[in-house]
């Protein structure tokens, strides 16, 4: 006997070759592709980078790669030739079940540039699963009362497959007293029952066994087989009647254990114990179903037993069972179709791809830093999911494709502001309440070379005392990079220019990593006051940036040059001060007078003069002036003095330690009668020795004056643009240095507030002009940033004059 289902009959062949079928979606851009299940591996799927539009010899330069969403890597592509071919086994009905549609999402991904593909690749089913029956045994019992055409539900078979390949057709094994009544849709929402078509006779026949076959309707076809068992009973001729065959309802998933479903209510005609009915699932129940619900035998409740989960099974299909407690038992049979309902249970769930380690912190606008996608098993509204990223940040989502983000570069980037970035990423369902979950994505900046190294100052004042050691430390550059590693490491170097005759290198160097500076050779102050040039500071980037730093050394005096005599008058001898110096002359009248200069300046270059007693000699009559070197009577001369007078004269700086020079003076006394021809004489080699005087003196006094002057004044104009504002920390140190000059009739002084005053040691201010400034005390520190401090201190310029004869 055969049967079979609406459509079976014009059900057309599924070709079970792997012909496979490349085609592009209008308006989608995704590459679409079909492949059967069960292919062997390296079954031919597609030529997929030339369906992309890309070389072949571009695949492993630009680092091509595919990323499937499924379990395992069932796809496979040949970086030679472009195909993607099968590399495991495809199962369909373990990848998607039933579903009607069964595919595999790859993720196509090229670098430089990077370019993302979508491809979608079908599985198309084979008739490999044979329909499957409950049970291979089946137990009827039915009356020898029951009525012709009377109806007996069966379960059907079931088979994995879907389409042609799971329409099932039915054959009874031929018999006389029943016939078959088939489904009228797929979903067999009607059972397929036995119709009674002779009466049953139980002293004729007591038992009967049939065989009932399912076909599909694959090529080839595959077949299940039940035994069917049928047991004639006696008297009890009325069976339980349920109200409708089929009942649909809905429940809520996640409903609590105890829920009630529904209350079955079926009837029997008989009475007694032939109407007393018993409620039951069929025997060919599911463990699933029983797991899932339970049914009181005497209420006819079905209650909720286990977990409702939509996400694993959207529909329940329950039969039950009524049977009258007569003798034989008599059994009725109704459906039960649950529809699971969804609530927004599940959270959305995302995973973050991240192509990228770290951005250059000049990466142009547009960059793809990581791929996002999201799922939610939630259906409808509730598994609609939003994404959206942490606001106050330089990046931004844009959707490439459904529920698929690019995490793309949105402004521009600054290392040195910040470094890294820790972005969350947020998505959230349109359930009510909505659900969210997050990611977290981190960003590491990576440092370009956009920062040249800058110095604390644009110029340094270094001071150094003169006759320094060959090569020692004088002072320390020290330049910043803001920027990292290689891009940050400084090396500094010499500006070179000429200094007079020779090369600043043959002055000073700098060490190239620590930027120490160092002197060369010995400094003269009396060659060389102010040494000025220029250090530059270079990182190792690409391209490399750099910054210069003025460095003004000046060069500190030193005592190292004794006092000089200036040449005597003609008539002395070498060294010595000839004078014609008559017995009438007054006390405090001016005999003679020596003459002295000192290469060094200030203290180390201001002489003073005193007269040496001769030993075991008479108190000589004369003296000389401390400052002025002018000698002098101290009384009247007389008789008892000798004739020929010997004077040496000490000549002695005010440097530590002192440096000195004799100067001999040898004075001639006359007496009044010879006066007038001594005088004479006196007169005429004075005047001579005056107006040679007057000639070395007037241009003595111009060159010290010029230079004096123009020192004094390069050192006040500085010293006031550096010290013009109030004192802090580094610039001026605390404390008010003050200079002094003592002599015979005061004292003079030189204050912080850089007034120049003169003094000199006896008599009013002379023509000859001095300028010094102030020493240095010993063990003061050179050569370093902490001179800076003292510097308002150390810089002064006197000017000591006093009027020669």
């Amino acid at each position: 006997m055969l049967a079979s289902g609406p459509g079976g009959a014009g059900a057309r062949p599924l070709l079970l070759s792997f012909l496979l079928l490349a085609t592009w979606e209008a308006g989608s851009g995704q590459v679409h592709y079909s492949v059967s299940e069960e292919a062997k591996h390296g079954t031919f799927v597609g030529r997929i980078a030339q369906d992309l539009g890309l070389e072949l010899a571009e695949l492993v330069p630009r680092l091509f790669r595919v990323a499937s969403k499924g379990p395992g890597d069932l796809l496979e592509v040949n970086l030679q030739n472009g195909i993607l071919f099968v590399n495991s086994r495809i199962d369909r009905e373990e990848l998607c079940g039933r579903s009607a549609e069964c595919s595999i999402h790859l993720e196509v991904i090229v670098d430089r540039p990077l370019q993302v593909f979508h491809v979608e690749v079908e599985v198309k089913d084979i008739n490999d699963n044979p329909p499957v029956f409950p049970a291979t045994h089946k137990n009827l019992f039915i009356s020898e009362s029951r009525a012709l055409d009377s109806h007996f539900s069966l379960e059907g078979a079931s088979d994995a497959d879907i389409g042609t390949n799971a329409l099932l057709t039915y054959r009874l094994s031929p018999n006389e007293y029943f016939s078959l009544d088939t489904p009228t849709n797929d979903e067999q929402i009607k059972p397929l029952e036995l119709v009674l078509k002779k009466p049953l006779d139980r002293e004729a026949a007591s038992e009967l066994l049939l065989v009932l076959k399912a076909t599909d309707g694959g090529k080839p076809e595959l077949t299940g087989t039940v035994d069917l068992h049928i047991t004639v009973l006696d008297v009890n001729d009325n069976a339980p009647v349920f109200d409708k065959a089929v009942l649909r309802i809905k429940l809520l998933e996640n409903a609590r254990n105890g829920t009630m479903v529904i209350r079955l209510n079926a009837s029997d005609l008989d009475e007694g114990l032939n109407g007393h009915i018993l409620y039951s699932f069929a025997t060919d129940v599911s463990p699933n179903t029983e797991a899932a619900f339970r049914i009181d035998s005497i209420s006819g409740e079905i209650k909720v037993n286990g977990k409702i989960d939509f996400e694993e099974n959207k529909l329940w299909k329950l039969h039950i069972e009524a049977v009258d407690k007569g003798n034989p038992p008599m059994f009725g049979h109704c459906t039960i179709l649950i529809d699971v309902l969804d609530i927004n249970d599940n959270a959305p769930e995302l995973l973050v791809t991240s192509l990228l380690l770290s951005v250059p912190e000049d990466a142009l606008l547009g960059t793809v830093i990581a791929l996002i996608s999201v799922t939610d098993r939630d259906a409808g509204g509730n598994g609609q999911v939003i994404c959206s990223l942490a606001p106050e940040v330089p990046f931004k989502l844009v959707s490439t494709f459904k529920n698929y983000y690019s995490l793309v570069l949105d402004s521009t980037l600054d290392r040195e502001s910040v470094a890294n970035y820790e972005l969350v990423v947020t998505a959230r369902d349109g359930g009510s309440p909505s659900l969210s979950a997050t990611a977290s994505v981190s960003v590491d900046v990576a440092d370009v070379n956009d920062n040249a190294p800058t110095f604390a100052q644009p110029e340094y004042t270094v001071f150094v005392k003169e006759n320094n050691p060959p090569g020692c430390h004088i002072f320390t550059v020290s330049a910043r990079d803001a920027d990292a590693q290689e891009n940050a490491l400084v090396s500094y170097s010499l500006v070179e220019r000429r200094v007079g005759e020779r090369a600043l290198s043959s002055y000073v160097s700098v060490h190239a990593e620590s930027g120490k500076v160092y002197a060369l050779q010995p400094l003269d102050h009396e060659e060389l006051e102010l040494l000025q040039f220029q250090v530059s500071a270079r990182d190792a980037g690409v391209p490399p940036l750099g910054s210069n730093v003025t460095l003004q050394v000046f060069v500190l005096d030193e005592n190292d040059n004794a006092p000089a005599l200036l040449p005597p008058g003609p008539g002395g001898g070498a060294g010595a001060v000839s004078q014609l110096v008559a017995r009438s002359v007054g006390a405090g009248h001016v005999v003679a007078k020596v003459r002295a200069v000192d290469a060094d300046s200030g203290y180390n270059a201001w002489l003073s003069y005193e007269l040496q007693a001769a030993a075991g000699a008479a108190r000589s009559p004369f003296r000389v002036g401390l400052y002025t070197g002018e000698i002098s009577t101290t009384r009247a001369l007389d008789e008892a003095d000798a004739p020929r007078q010997r004077l040496l004269v000490l000549v002695k700086d005010h440097g530590e330690p002192a440096l000195t020079a004799t100067a001999t003076v040898l004075l001639s006394l006359e007496d009044s009668g010879q006066a007038p021809k001594a005088s004479s004489r006196a007169s005429t080699g004075a005047a001579g020795a005056e107006a040679a005087l007057v000639d070395v003196n007037v241009y003595l006094i111009v060159a010290i004056c010029a230079v004096s002057s123009l020192f004094v004044l390069t050192l006040l104009l500085y010293t006031a643009l550096r010290c013009s504002a109030p004192p802090s920390e580094g610039a001026c140190g605390p404390g008010k240095p003050r200079l002094v000059c003592s002599s015979a009739v005061g004292s003079w002084s030189y204050s912080q507030q850089r007034r120049q005053r003169v003094c000199s040691g006896e008599g009013p201010p002379k023509s000859d002009l001095i300028a010094f400034s102030p020493s240095v005390p010993p063990g003061s520190s050179s050569g370093d940033s902490g001179d800076q401090q003292e510097f308002c201190e150390k810089v002064s310029t006197v000017i000591l004059g006093y009027l020669a004869y």
